[in-house]
Order: structure tokens, then C-alpha cells, then sequence
């Protein structure tokens, strides 16, 4: 198992314009969000090119953590869900080209990331 990142993102409505944005609430290691954009910098990378093996020894195996939408405001209603990214892996073509000693294709990265989500919670705002 790779080790996850998990960012929330909120999806709703101020008013009559949509609007997302993406909270990261829990992560590994010892990573700052930048103080500008308030993001975190990438988990990092442990995929060996030359022969398409990676370790798990970055990111973490478990995370909690309890969260409040510091925006909340019962007058907009919202969806939210849980977004998960797992550390670098080698793409399969990766893997295929280092197997049959083939350059790697050109239009795609030799690593990829995998994301999962969770299911969505609605939030509806009350209407009068």
C-alpha cells in the first residue's frame, strides 16, 4: 500500500456563484504549506527510473484528523468530500519499457499518482 495525502475539498454556492476550493487538512512527514498559497509541497518522489522500483518509505501509513470548515455558513450550501493521493509509482509503461529495454514513451510521465475520493456529503441550506 502506498501512503496518502488527504486533502477536503468543499464544492457550493455564495449567493449565485459556484465556487471550490480544496483544504489540506492532515499529511506526512514534516511538510509546510507555503505561506503564500497556503499548499503543501509534493509528498517527493522515490521511483528509481532505471530499473521502475519505488520504496515506501515517505508519507505515512495511517492518518486522522477531525476538521470544521472554517467558512461554514448555514445560508450556502455545500458538498465535501475527501480527496486521498498516494505517493509516486512507476506508470505501467514504465514498467513495460524498462522490460522489453524500450525508451519511454514521450507523451506521458514516467510516474503516476493515484487519487481515490470519498463519497460526497451535501450540506442543503435551508430556504425561507
Amino acid at each position: 500500500m502506498t501512503r496518502p495525502d488527504v486533502p477536503k475539498k468543499k464544492v457550493g454556492r455564495d449567493g449565485d456563484e459556484c465556487r471550490d476550493k480544496v483544504f489540506d487538512v492532515v499529511w506526512s512527514d514534516r511538510r509546510i504549506p507555503d505561506a503564500q498559497t497556503n499548499r503543501l509541497p509534493a509528498v517527493g518522489d522515490t521511483v528509481d527510473l532505471q530499473k521502475a522500483i519505488y520504496t515506501n518509505t515517505i508519507g505515512a501509513v495511517e492518518l486522522k484528523a477531525t476538521w470544521t470548515d472554517p467558512e461554514f455558513s448555514e445560508k450556502n450550501s455545500a458538498v465535501y468530500y475527501l480527496r486521498v493521493l498516494e505517493i509516486p509509482t512507476p506508470r505501467w509503461s514504465t514498467l513495460l519499457a524498462i522490460h522489453k529495454g524500450l525508451p519511454f514513451p514521450k507523451d506521458v510521465s514516467a510516474t503516476e499518482q493515484q487519487r481515490g475520493w470519498s463519497s460526497p456529503i451535501f450540506y442543503e441550506a435551508a430556504t425561507k
